[in-house]
């Protein structure tokens, strides 16, 4: 009982969360500076994995870097400080500095990545007390065609997205780690987030998510 209750928590969290996705239009997926931000007439720090929602207004100081994904289209925007925008629906509008770097995440990546605040909420709620798990290998072996094929697919995609992106941008691990984590493949994760924790060894949300997988996968 203690179980379901768990696992229904944790999908309440994922369901919360997709009842507010409409007001978000994207992601910030890379952060490094003191990067601050105006929304509603308040302004504050901008952090990494935060929702940006359209009208957010943006100032990257000198030396600073922010990268935004827009889940409509996959619409990925890389600035190097001093710069200014505002969020759209799809794209930014720039009001200062040197032009941002465009590429264009695959297919299905970024409704992924758009979990990631509530993947680390997950994490930070059981990364301790994690229940039993079968191993991968049996894991794999319950899913359905569709889910088997799911998953295939998904790490073809964060093959191709890992030839290409910077040693220390963890974007095709959260991409993979999300698609893994809805069919419970917490094994496969163990492995995901080592390497994560590799390529950003200060990143603490990385670290939660290393540690909630680790309950999972040696829970007894």
């Amino acid at each position: 009982m203690t179980n379901i209750i768990r696992t229904l928590g944790l999908a309440a969290i994922l369901a919360a969360a997709s009842a507010f996705a409409a007001d978000d239009v994207g992601l910030i997926n890379q952060l490094n500076g003191d990067v601050s931000y105006t929304s509603g007439g308040g302004s504050s720090k901008a952090k990494a994995f935060m929702k940006v929602r359209e009208g957010d207004k943006f100032s990257v100081p000198a030396g600073a870097q922010l990268r935004i994904v827009y889940f409509q289209g996959g619409r990925q925007e890389a600035y190097s400080g001093p710069a200014s925008l505002t969020a759209g629906t799809q794209a930014s509008q720039q009001q200062s500095g040197a032009q941002p770097q465009i590429t264009t995440l695959p297919a299905g990546v970024p409704q992924k990545i758009a979990q990631t605040p509530e993947l680390v909420q997950i994490a930070r709620l059981g990364r301790s007390g994690g229940v039993a798990v079968r191993g991968a290998q049996q894991q794999v072996q319950r899913l359905s065609p569709q889910a088997q094929a799911e998953v295939r697919q998904a790490r073809q995609t964060y093959e191709q997205m890992r030839k290409s992106s910077a040693a220390d941008d963890i974007v095709p691990e959260l991409y993979l780690y999300s698609v893994l984590q809805d069919h419970l493949l917490y094994d496969d994760m163990k492995v995901l987030v080592a390497d994560m924790q590799k390529r950003q060894p200060k990143n603490a949300d990385v670290a939660v998510m290393a540690e909630y997988v680790k309950a999972k996968t040696e829970a007894k």
